[in-house]
């Protein structure tokens, strides 16, 4: 038998494995080099060992959540408040409040009787005139964190019902945020739309719009499209009250999608621009992963060969966006090591 010394030389190939962290101005390349060759033939390695995470360029915190949570950050009694549903749709930050004594009411029961301290913290979504005046009249102190665009999308309404018109509120009927929108205009005088397939003739000749501030851009045109073509005989005004922080992430997920076949998005399950964005992925046919934190990912949700984008919804800390970018680094990091080990001469 001829001996293993007087089989022909090995060749080699080189594998190489690398991660690339992309985030506009800074790429970091991790290597990985080691000969490839198994009964004296060589292995023409085909697949290369690497995952891109590429970052939207505009994500995370918008600074309507930023300024409410650093407002909390200043009160010294936390004991003394009732935070007035969820500061912002985000469940580490409603932790963190409870475990420094705030109060919380779930948003599905506020009410002033159900208030047990002396103040109240109305949330960044912000609550109806007649509202805020139930408050003061039962004598609760109120510190007010409401996002200056959800305030300006308030006004708005407000402004078109007193100049006459039907007003129509693009948005979830369910969100705390239209509830306080519509809360101070008449029933017989308003309408909520989710999508276009809900809109139909009004009688009034004179229709005003609005949108929730984190509706998407491209739905709410559609549907102000819609309510042009079925009412012909009207005024119509739309104000996109849509902020620029939720249209700047709509946009820039966008130009990711171009770039990846699998995305991750962070932000509260209850967010609705977090949802958006996990949303208009899927119908773009990308797969989207929505996490609000690191543990709920996992190795095998991803392939060595995948070009991974990452984005957050509007509350979503900056904290939390870089521990799920570390673990996805890490997941690649781990896949690579246990494929260099297991290769034996």
């Amino acid at each position: 038998m001829t001996s293993r010394d007087e089989k022909k030389p090995r060749q080699w190939r080189r594998k190489q494995c690398h991660a690339r962290i992309i985030n506009n101005t800074n790429i970091r390349l991790i290597n990985f080099f080691y000969p490839i060759a198994l009964h004296d033939k060589v292995i023409l390695v085909k697949e290369r060992c690497h995952m891109k995470i590429i970052l939207a360029d505009a994500m995370g915190i918008c600074f309507g959540v930023r300024d409410a949570i650093a407002a909390t950050k200043k009160i010294q009694h936390p004991t003394d408040i009732t935070v007035f549903g969820q500061l912002v749709h985000n469940p580490l930050v409603t932790t963190d409040l409870e475990r420094r004594g705030f109060s919380t009411l779930d948003e599905s029961q506020r009410s002033a009787a159900a208030i047990q301290t002396s103040a109240v913290l109305i949330t960044a979504h912000g609550i109806s005139n007649r509202q805020r005046a139930l408050l003061e009249a039962d004598g609760k102190y109120l510190v007010d964190t409401t996002c200056p665009l959800v305030r300006r999308a308030h006004d708005a309404a407000l402004a078109l019902a007193r100049d006459g018109y039907f007003v129509v509120v693009i948005g979830k009927r369910s969100h705390v945020e239209v509830r306080g929108l519509t809360g101070d205009l008449e029933p017989d005088c308003h309408a909520i739309i989710e999508t276009a397939a809900e809109v139909r003739p009004y009688s009034a000749n004179k229709i005003g719009i609005i949108a929730q501030t984190t509706s998407v851009e491209r739905d709410a045109h559609t549907i102000v499209q819609k309510i042009r073509e079925e009412n012909p005989h009207a005024d119509i005004k739309f104000i996109n009250t849509i902020c620029q922080p939720t249209r700047d992430r709509q946009r820039a997920l966008e130009r990711l999608l171009e770039k990846i076949n699998i995305l991750v998005v962070i932000g509260g399950k209850h967010s609705n621009n977090t949802r958006q964005l996990v949303a208009h992925a899927r119908e773009k046919g990308v797969p989207a992963i929505h996490v609000e934190s690191p543990e709920e990912l996992r190795e095998h949700m991803f392939h060595p060969q995948d070009t991974v984008g990452l984005t957050a919804g509007t509350s979503t800390l900056p904290e939390t966006i870089e521990s799920v970018k570390h673990a996805l680094e890490q997941f690649h990091l781990d896949s690579c090591a246990r494929t260099h080990a297991s290769v034996s001469f």
